[in-house]
């Protein structure tokens, strides 16, 4: 399975979301985006269930001099979650990451302030909270944005649920037991990057985020 693009992608899983939601199982729904990427997905599903968009914003930590090897991620004011064993194999500390850890965080806060415009964020009271990305690899940037919404507990959502196109197997298998439940529709074995299943995979801009997020407000 391979999805021409983000829409296409969040239109499908829309439509597996749609037949939850039909059953009853999806009750209230208010659905966060992972930016960037994972609005464009969140966007269709919020057009498919009727409900409103917000984002929650996650940043990566990653290995010094190389940034694109992530090992951590955080999400909102939460503490960074750290892949232990991946710091382990490159002989790091969390006190070393305290630099990166500063700099994503300051970074985090400005997308918070540009993407919300002001707008506090969403009450997850009582409804059904379905975080969305446009794919899962190792988890840990929705790891950390599961873990993050569990300080909503209190606030009493109703379910937990994170939707995404793709995932890898592994990815998979490590978050089901962090969410109520967790929706794909394609877990392939043969998994190396989110991109490789999207035949267009540009990066959305922040002028494309703020468009679909003022779209879908109540």
């Amino acid at each position: 399975m391979r999805f021409r693009d983000r829409r296409q992608a969040g239109r499908e899983l829309a439509a597996r979301l749609r037949e939850r939601q039909d059953a009853d199982a999806l009750p209230d729904p208010l659905v966060l985006a992972l930016p960037r990427g994972g609005v464009a997905v969140a966007a269709e599903v919020a057009e498919a269930l009727g409900a409103p968009l917000d984002v929650l914003v996650v940043r990566k930590i990653g290995a010094p001099r190389h940034e694109e090897y992530g090992v951590g991620a955080m999400a909102g004011d939460g503490v960074p979650v750290f892949d232990e064993e991946a710091l382990r194999a490159l002989g790091l500390t969390q006190a070393d990451l305290a630099p990166v850890v500063e700099r994503e965080r300051a970074e985090l806060l400005r997308r918070e302030r540009l993407y919300r415009q002001g707008r506090p964020a969403p009450d997850p009271r009582g409804r059904t909270v379905i975080v969305v990305d446009d794919g899962l690899a190792t988890g840990s940037t929705a790891r950390a944005a599961l873990r993050a919404l569990r300080a909503l507990r209190a606030r009493d959502p109703a379910r937990l649920v994170l939707a995404v196109p793709v995932a890898s197997p592994e990815g998979a298998a490590t978050l089901r037991p962090e969410t109520d439940d967790l929706i794909t529709l394609h877990e392939p074995a043969a998994f190396m990057a989110v991109g490789q299943w999207y035949d267009e995979f540009d990066q959305l801009t922040d002028e494309e985020v703020l468009g679909a997020l003022r779209e879908h407000q109540p």
